[in-house]
């Protein structure tokens, strides 16, 4: 039978309960008891005739929707001391009675999709992969549309104005995906986007839909949009105004080169044309594939490049050489692989299929300056160091344990091989062998015995090494540079791991298919607020399907043919140790 909604009033207040027809009276004094704290043996519950018996069928009753019972009652808190029995301080919660909501908000939860809308997997794994930069998420929340562009995007999914604020559709497509499981259709953004950059409005060569698009043009153009919107405090500078306000791109995600431009032609030199030095921003660094195997071949690569301009003193077009390094580095890297190119034989964007490995731990040092590298290097050199000592750490505990359960499991066997007298001998031979190869010394030494001192419990080494390890995070946070520590947006160790990957499937960039690969994050604690150890594993978007991955796949999107191959790869600065916790 199915339930029926009746309300219960008690001391004044009403509770909307869904009562079970086919129990007893009982069964409806517990379901009370969870609401009201009153104890079922304290409960008087009128029905018509008299009070609800424990017995009574619910079902006899005769109950129609709405119906009202009256209860009297009080808790025995108070009366019978402290272990009186109490409701619970908050109602238990079931998976199958949570909301859509609800469940998209549980730890661990697999994050929605998003629809492909008709050739829009560029834009779906951009933004998913921009997602997955939690600063991004708290700034967005905070973000107040302007009033101009309010007005245009009131009119509606429909509305095309030219006043579209595409930071305010991505603050509310991230909010409507925060609350499901299901793939979700980005239609308000995706209108916002063409409306802002017409490009991903073109129609398709090849039927009546929409074209396919370069991922890292639309990944390009967010952050553009982003850059000039979303404006954040710089708490970052003390010596600046409170009020004052940066880009919350040039906080993150921007870095800095120092640049220098020199002519090649002698004749240049000769007339006294001299290197020009100048700062860069820049949003991403770029891999040149053409022969390089590796990600950090392709990176130096880009970092020195030729450019035709005239030349003032000779007064005609030369070739000039620009070097570029790092003076200021990102907490969020973005690597473009370039992959594509313009052929002019099929007049599109061919794929240079070319396989070019990349780590999933990056060390950038090598490309910055030397001012930079002086300050980072102690961070980085040290931060290894106390990794390999984590890693032994942890090799000692697993060593530790398989001895003791191999000690525990012949302990165990022993009564059993101790009729075996025999066997025991040669155990007894090797140690009688090694002590007598221990007592011989010579000189002063002989028939000395050494005292190795008091035994240590593993407790004890535990904690030695422990203490010891603490030190050394210690020692690190103190290595920052100052003017590396106060900037918060930026990177103080040199060292980067792999969060996000973009990944291109197909021949050319207007065709085949985007996905997007995004490293799962360890569960927060809902009291420290801090997130456990990770797991490994790689959260798959493909439109909206949504899997769980090994991290071989990633090693796995090199390229080498037509199948997903990396084109953005999203770096996050591996940090150093937290002054609290250290």
């Amino acid at each position: 039978m199915e339930a029926i909604p009746v309300v219960i009033k008690h001391q004044g207040k009403r509770y909307d309960v869904e009562l079970e027809p086919n129990t007893t009276g009982e069964v409806f004094k517990f379901q009370l008891y969870s609401l009201t704290g009153v104890e079922p043996e304290r409960q008087k519950i009128l029905i018509k005739g008299g009070q609800l018996k424990n017995d009574t069928d619910l079902s006899s009753l005769g109950l129609k929707a709405g119906h009202l019972f009256m209860m009297m009652g009080t808790p025995s808190v108070g009366e019978v001391g402290a272990d009186a029995l109490q409701a619970p301080k908050e109602k238990t919660r079931f998976v199958e009675d949570m909301t859509d909501a609800e469940m998209a908000k549980v730890e661990g939860a697999i994050p929605a999709g998003l629809q492909n809308l008709g050739n829009t997997c560029y834009l779906n794994s951009t933004l998913q992969t921009l997602r997955a930069v939690p600063e991004l998420q708290t700034e967005l929340a905070k973000y107040k549309r302007s009033t101009l562009s309010s007005s245009a995007s009131d009119q509606g999914f429909g509305s095309m104005g030219p006043s579209i604020d595409l930071t305010a559709s991505l603050r509310e497509l991230y909010r409507q995906m925060s609350d499901t499981q299901e793939g979700f259709p980005p239609l308000m953004f995706l209108n916002a986007l063409r409306t802002a950059f017409p490009q991903f409005a073109q129609k398709s060569k090849t039927n009546n839909g929409y074209a396919q698009q370069d991922a890292e043009e639309a990944w390009s153009q967010i952050l553009s949009q982003l850059r000039q919107k979303l404006m954040i405090k710089n708490a970052a500078d003390p010596s600046t105004s409170s009020n004052q306000e940066i880009s919350f791109i040039d906080k993150y995600f921007a870095g800095q080169f120092d640049t220098v431009t020199e002519c090649d032609d002698v004749q240049a030199k000769e007339a006294g044309e001299e290197a020009v030095k100048a700062e860069e921003a820049f949003l991403k660094l770029n891999c040149h594939i053409g022969l390089t195997n590796h990600l950090r071949d392709g990176i130096l690569a880009g970092l020195e490049e030729k450019i035709e301009k005239k030349s003032s003193l000779l007064d005609r077009d030369c070739i000039y050489t620009k070097k570029s390094q790092i003076s200021r580095l990102p907490k969020y890297l973005t690597v473009h692989f370039i992959r594509f190119f313009w052929k002019r034989s099929v007049q599109k964007k061919a794929k240079i299929m070319r396989k070019v490995t990349f780590p999933q731990e990056l060390d950038v040092v090598e490309f910055c300056t030397e001012k930079l590298q002086k300050r980072l290097v102690p961070v980085r050199d040290r931060i290894r160091e106390v990794r390999k000592d984590e890693l032994d750490m942890e090799r000692a505990r697993k060593r530790q344990k398989r001895l003791k359960d191999e000690e525990d499991a012949s302990a165990a066997r022993g009564p059993a091989n101790s009729s075996s007298g025999a066997s025991n001998e040669p155990d007894k031979a090797n140690k009688d062998s090694q002590t007598s190869k221990d007592k011989k010394k010579t000189g002063a030494d002989a028939d000395v015995e050494v005292d190795k001192g008091p035994h240590k419990t593993d407790a004890e080494i535990e904690a030695e090494r422990t203490a010891s390890l603490l030190a050394a995070k210690k020692e690190i946070v103190k290595l920052v540079d100052p003017e590396l520590a106060a900037d918060d947006g930026g990177n103080k160790t040199g060292l980067y791991e792999l969060r996000g990957v973009i990944a291109h499937q197909g021949s050319s960039a207007d065709s085949g298919h985007y996905t997007a690969f995004i490293k799962k994050e360890g569960l927060k604690n809902p009291e420290t607020g801090k997130r456990g150890e990770e797991d490994g594993k790689w959260w798959w978007f493909n439109d909206d399907r949504v899997s769980e991955v090994e991290s071989e796949k990633i090693d796995g999107l090199s390229g080498g043919g037509e199948s997903h191959s990396a084109l953005i790869l999203l770096y996050r600065a591996i940090s150093t140790p937290d002054v609290e916790e250290a």
